[in-house]
Formats: structure tokens, C-alpha cells, sequence
């Protein structure tokens, strides 16, 4: 009995020593990834600290350059306040209202456009809306209609305000889509010319 006591005494001792070996051979592994771990951090921030006053410089966050960004506000706000002026001012004879035109496309689409924007525009546009509704009308129901509705026509609401005041910046109507194309082209001289 003696010797069964110590046999079980030996082999738990063994089980105990290699438990004891494996979570030390655990720790080791832990500390040497945490090692690792923190120098690659170290890089990491080395590098993250070469790069960061050169990118400042790059993007101009210096405190120098801070007479940059106020006179950019103030170029803004000049043109902000142009913007408000020629909206507010009334329409002069021979002028579209932008009011009139927003309201106009916003309830009707861009049947709406006719009022002041670039008839090449409006009309295939508005025929194109019509014969969308009509058929739109006879196969879906009004309910799924509402979301396309409630995003199309502010839309062309923005587009009516936006032929009115170039409209009136111009003096005619003026194309808001492929506007390149619209420039004039030098004329070709000939060759006795």
C-alpha cells in the first residue's frame, strides 16, 4: 500500500511538474509576443512621427498659414452674400422670377423648366416626365410613387432656381447639361484669306 501511495505520489508530482513547465513555457511565448507587440508599436509611432509634421506642411495646418484660411472665409462670404442679393432682389422686366420657376418645377417637374430653362433641355425633358407619369399612373400604385416623387421634384425645384438665375445672369436661356458643347467653335478660315 505504501508503495501504490508513493507510486500515485510520484506520478502526480510528474503531472504537477509538467503543468508547471507548460504554463512557464506559456508565459514565455505571452511575453515574447508582447515584446513584440510593443516594438512594433515603437516603429509604428516613429514612423507616424517623421510623417506628421510633413503632412502638416503638405496640407497647410501650420498656425502660419492661418491668414490663408480667413481670407477663403471671407471669399466665401462675399460670394455668399452675392448669391443672397441676386435672390432677393426683384426681377426687372425682361428677368424670370426664381421664385416662380422653383415652385413651378417643383409642382410639375421638369414641365416646370419651361418657364426659364434652355427649351433643349425642357422640352424632350418634360415629354419624357409626362410619358413616365402616364404610364407610371396606369401600372403602379400612388403609394409606391410617393418616394420617387418626394426626391424627383425638390430635385427639379433646385434645377428651376438654378435656369432662373442663369436665366437672368445671361440674359437668355442658358443649358445646364453639356454645357461644352455649346461654346462656339472658332471659325475656319481659308486658305486665300
Amino acid at each position: 500500500m505504501a508503495a501504490l501511495e508513493a507510486e500515485v505520489k510520484a506520478d502526480a508530482d510528474a503531472a504537477r511538474a509538467r503543468r508547471e513547465a507548460a504554463i512557464a513555457k506559456v508565459r514565455e511565448q505571452r511575453a515574447a509576443q508582447q515584446a513584440e507587440r510593443e516594438a512594433l508599436l515603437a516603429r509604428q509611432a516613429a514612423i507616424v512621427g517623421k510623417n506628421k509634421p510633413a503632412a502638416r506642411a503638405a496640407r497647410g495646418d501650420d498656425d502660419d498659414d492661418s491668414g490663408d484660411s480667413i481670407s477663403g472665409a471671407l471669399e466665401l462670404a462675399k460670394s455668399a452674400n452675392k448669391v443672397k442679393h441676386e435672390l432677393t432682389k426683384r426681377p426687372s422686366k425682361g428677368e424670370k422670377s426664381w421664385i416662380t420657376s422653383g415652385i413651378a418645377s417643383m409642382a410639375l417637374g421638369p414641365v416646370g423648366w419651361l418657364y426659364a430653362g434652355s427649351l433643349r433641355e425642357a422640352i424632350p425633358a418634360s415629354a419624357a416626365w409626362l410619358a413616365l407619369a402616364a404610364i407610371a399612373s396606369k401600372i403602379l400604385p400612388m403609394v409606391l410613387l410617393m418616394p420617387v416623387l418626394l426626391v424627383a421634384l425638390p430635385l427639379s425645384g433646385i434645377a428651376g432656381v438654378v435656369y432662373a438665375v442663369q436665366y437672368n445672369r445671361h440674359g437668355g436661356r442658358q443649358r445646364l447639361f453639356n454645357r461644352d458643347q455649346d461654346e462656339p467653335k472658332p471659325k475656319k478660315q481659308l486658305r486665300g484669306e
